[in-house]
């Protein structure tokens, strides 16, 4: 779901119209139909995975490690490729790179599908990143170019439904092919969606797509980018790892690097005037907060849905199916919302507009918070659904203005450029939000376990002094290790000391203390995001009040 900022790329509407300009693609409205069948694969697929998520690392075995490295590593590759892919098509011709894109993306779905372990997922699902950050920037690039300045605003609109129709359908779909499971695939079937469409796709990007390329493309600067992945990497690192040497050294070491990285921008800005960032952009007070803004907002839902999965899932016992649903309000609240914001609210208000929206999100993270500490394991879809709601409809304001506030100062020929980095900026705040609140949610569920066994142990009945010491050690090991799903050995020994007339009370006490631990770390989590959500609205205040009004464009 931390892809929904695509929606807000801009479109340059201001062409101006040549008399030598060729005639228009009469194809051009088929080769929309194929764009947008691209832009709802890449976004089903990022919201799918997420009600998958238990349901992989039960049937993999998959540590806390490799779950926030599945879902970051795309995010992260995403970002660190974004403004590259871009220019590859800028050079190579849009159309040949949205091909191999397609294609890249077939393939690693395909792997994705055939996974035999949590490493070879992470690895396809890092492939899958790259593969869509050469596909999508294509996709508003070729629009721009295809259709005439009195189209543009119809084709943006199909363009932003079919971003709404992903995030609506990403969960409920995935809950329905992981509950029903097809042909007895699983959660594979989450990727195998993805073969016949993105073949689709591939077909009428090929009978009915023009070439193009730029004039005045800027040169690629591998350099920089491979400094940008060797800074970022450390950033996916998390307490599981339990902070071996390497790991502190590979963090330290990237601040260098960082530096280095801005050190050679600025050569590479001196010498061909094509860097991968624009630093000179970040002298700009409003797109410097701004992206300040993007980063911290966007780390929010990417670590909310991660624990929100896993507390519904794995600590209440629902379905997928029960938690995609779950998810409906939220997913209603962004798209029509963000579109009141844009075309009324934003326009009118201006800031106020997004303030509102970060109090909303902030209210709906700490009220759902509230309600899953006090509801404990009798909460329902319908308890969650105003939180949720809260929470898509203060998306829906904060997400869809925020591209133009930060724009706002910026040089028309630096616009594209511009888009790149924000559009980078939330797929980095998304890998970070998975690695912060998913590290603070499994630490804290290591260490909230033992207070709740303490409290549900005493109240178990028809168990011995010694049976009930190996309840408390067995929930212990089970929610203190990085695998949930594996079987410890005090749970093996706790197993062989249990008649059938105990095994019930053990097995009862054992689900109670790991749903209580799993409400208690989600409640936990859940403050620390609102906090930083707190910290969102206080940048806020260093944007401009309102965006420039057409005639002063």
């Amino acid at each position: 779901m931390s892809e929904a900022g695509q929606a807000e790329r801009p479109v340059q509407t201001g062409r101006p119209v040549s008399p030598d300009a060729p005639a228009p693609d009469p194809r051009r409205w088929l080769a929309l139909t194929v764009l947008l069948v691209a832009t709802f694969m890449d976004l089903l697929d990022v919201n799918i995975v997420t009600v998958a998520i238990p349901s992989i690392q039960q049937d993999l075995g998959a540590s806390a490690v490799a779950l926030q490295a599945m879902t970051a590593g795309y995010t992260l590759s995403f970002a660190v490729i974004l403004i590259t892919g871009g220019r590859l098509g800028d050079i190579f011709g849009r159309k040949r790179m949205f091909l191999t894109g397609v294609a890249g993306f077939i393939a690693a779905s395909a792997l994705c599908t055939v996974a035999q372990n949590s490493e070879m997922l992470v690895g396809s699902r890092i492939l899958q990143g790259f593969a869509a950050a050469i596909m999508v920037p294509q996709v508003l690039a070729i629009i721009h170019v295809t259709f005439a300045p009195q189209e543009i605003g119809r084709v943006v609109s199909l363009y932003a439904g079919m971003i709404g129709l992903a995030i609506v359908a990403g969960p409920i779909l995935g809950g329905v092919l992981v509950d029903w499971s097809p042909l007895g695939l699983g959660w594979r079937s989450i990727f195998v969606v993805n073969l016949p469409v993105g073949l689709a796709a591939l077909a009428g990007a090929w009978a009915w797509m023009r070439e193009s390329k730029s004039p005045h493309a800027m040169r690629l600067d591998p350099v920089g980018m491979v400094l940008a992945i060797i800074g970022l990497l450390p950033l996916m690192l998390g307490r599981e790892l339990d902070w071996p040497v390497w790991s502190v050294v590979s963090l330290v070491a990237a601040v260098p690097v960082i530096v280095l990285f801005v050190c050679y921008e600025r050569h590479k800005t001196r010498k061909d005037g094509s860097p991968l960032v624009i630093l000179s952009l970040f002298k700009v007070r409003a797109f410097g907060a701004g992206i300040g803004t993007q980063l911290l907002f966007s780390c929010v839902p990417a670590g909310f849905f991660l624990s929100w999965t896993l507390y519904l899932q794995g600590g209440l016992g629902w379905s997928a199916l029960h938690t995609g649903l779950t998810a409906i309000p939220f997913s209603l609240g962004v798209p029509i919302v963000g579109t009141i914001a844009v075309r009324t609210l934003f326009p009118r208000y201006g800031r106020y507009c997004l303030m509102a929206g970060s109090l909303m999100m902030t209210a709906g993270v700490a009220s759902y918070a509230w309600v899953a500490q006090h509801l404990g394991t009798g909460i329902t879809s319908w308890h969650a659904a105003p939180s949720m709601l809260l929470l898509g409809s203060g998306m829906g304001l904060l997400m869809a203005p925020l591209t133009g506030l930060i724009l706002r100062e910026v040089k028309p020929q630096e616009a594209g450029a511009a888009s790149g980095i924000i559009n980078a900026t939330g797929q980095l705040g998304a890998a970070l939000g998975v690695a912060v609140i998913g590290g603070i949610f499994f630490s804290a569920l290591a260490g909230n376990v033992g207070a709740q066994a303490d409290r549900v142990v005493p109240t178990v009945q028809a168990v011995s002094v010694q049976q009930a010491d190996g309840i408390r050690a067995c929930a212990t090991d089970s929610l203190g290790q990085d695998d949930l799903t594996a079987v410890p050995a005090s749970c093996t020994a706790l197993a062989a000391t249990s008649d059938r007339g105990s095994q019930d009370a053990i097995g009862g006490a054992l689900d109670e203390i790991r749903a209580r631990t799993f409400v208690a770390t989600y409640s936990e989590a859940l403050y620390w995001a609102a906090g930083g959500l707190a910290v969102v609205t206080c940048l806020l205040f260093l944007l401009p009040h309102r965006p420039h009004r057409p005639a002063e464009a």
